[in-house]
């Protein structure tokens, strides 16, 4: 350890994601992680005894939350500064995580691009909050329209579609996002296609089901198709990669067949899908960001949005950053705000 080292402690629960935040940080050789730790009360108890320059910090934590140990290692160590790391976007919640006496806000779906400048902004005596969240002081969240004056979701005028990226810590957070697009689409009278893994189309609907969503008549009339993604990737995959031809027919065709569903003033398609996920999965990287292109190319042609769910663990463990910011550059928006519904 050299003498300019500064030394960090990361506190987060779930370990794929805190090894993606150690080696962010390890890009910088002046940034040393001295303590990794998965719950609050050790996330205490390990920064009055390191009393590390800055501690990166989660606020969904076991025993825990981040703010109460935010608000008692800046009693113990008032020397540390704190960065706060979350997937929460609430304005409320920035708000009260920098009340506590915090130095920034990163979102997690924002690590790969800002965290590094959130650090170096931190240490200059600077406060840092994610350029996602520039609206947060707004009285809505984020600065978003009250929900019940959207009508149905439209792209933004820079942009020909919506071709989003979420990334879910587990499966049930997985879950839980692409049911939360499909009650919302089929609401405002949207059809909706769902390319999933056999267990997560399963919890999808049960939890459309359990949300009181009528999802068995939205499956018979046809606004909401749901598809298999082995069947899907086999259908588009040759030698191992995506086929641009069969791409489009495939891809064009079911969402022209899902479009004719589609009812409302501006009734369009939305996509929730895990193909290029699975990929990723499966170690085919390169397929993986191929598709997204791809994805891209086909869908712009239609009155279709997409979002695309990951879920941390399949990312690999080796070139993790690289391959994040590959996957980034793919879409649209890499904030994981389901189409704005």
């Amino acid at each position: 350890m050299v003498a300019s080292s500064i030394r960090i402690l990361v506190v987060e629960d779930y370990e794929p994601f805190r090894r993606l935040v150690v080696s962010i940080l390890q890009q910088q050789p002046e940034l040393l992680v001295i303590g990794e730790v998965s719950d609050g009360l050790e996330a205490v108890r390990k920064a009055q005894e390191l009393q590390p320059e800055l501690v990166v910090l989660d606020i969904g934590l076991p025993k825990l939350n981040g703010m109460e140990v935010a608000l008692q290692i800046c009693k113990l160590c008032p020397r540390s500064k704190i960065l706060f790391l979350s997937q929460e976007s609430s304005g409320d919640i920035v708000q009260g995580a920098l009340a506590t006496g915090a130095n920034g806000y990163v979102l997690k779906i924002d690590a790969g691009r800002e965290l590094l400048m959130a650090v170096k902004a931190i240490l200059r005596g600077e406060e840092f909050v994610s350029s996602s969240l520039s609206g947060y002081k707004d009285e809505h969240t984020l600065g978003y329209p009250e929900r019940k004056n959207v009508v149905a979701p439209l792209p933004p005028q820079d942009v020909a579609i919506r071709h989003e990226v979420a990334f879910y810590p587990d499966d049930a957070a997985f879950v839980h996002g692409f049911a939360r697009l499909a009650e919302a689409a089929l609401k405002v009278g949207n059809a909706v296609i769902a390319v999933a893994a056999e267990p997560h189309r399963i919890g999808i609907l049960k939890t459309l089901r359990g949300n009181g969503t009528d999802v068995d008549a939205a499956l018979k009339d046809g606004s909401f198709t749901q598809l298999d993604v082995i069947d899907v990737l086999s259908s588009l995959m040759v030698n191992d990669m995506p086929d641009p031809a069969r791409c489009k027919k495939m891809v064009g065709d079911v969402i022209l067949k899902a479009s004719k569903r589609a009812q409302g003033e501006h009734p369009r398609v939305a996509i929730c899908g895990e193909c290029s996920p699975t990929l990723l999965a499966e170690g085919n990287v390169e397929a993986a960001i191929r598709l997204e292109h791809l994805w891209n190319e086909i869908t712009r042609n239609h009155n279709a949005d997409t979002l695309c769910g990951y879920v941390w663990g399949t990312f690999p463990r080796k070139q993790s950053i690289p391959i994040f910011e590959r996957i980034c550059a793919e879409h649209s928006a890499v904030v994981g705000r389901e189409l704005g519904y």
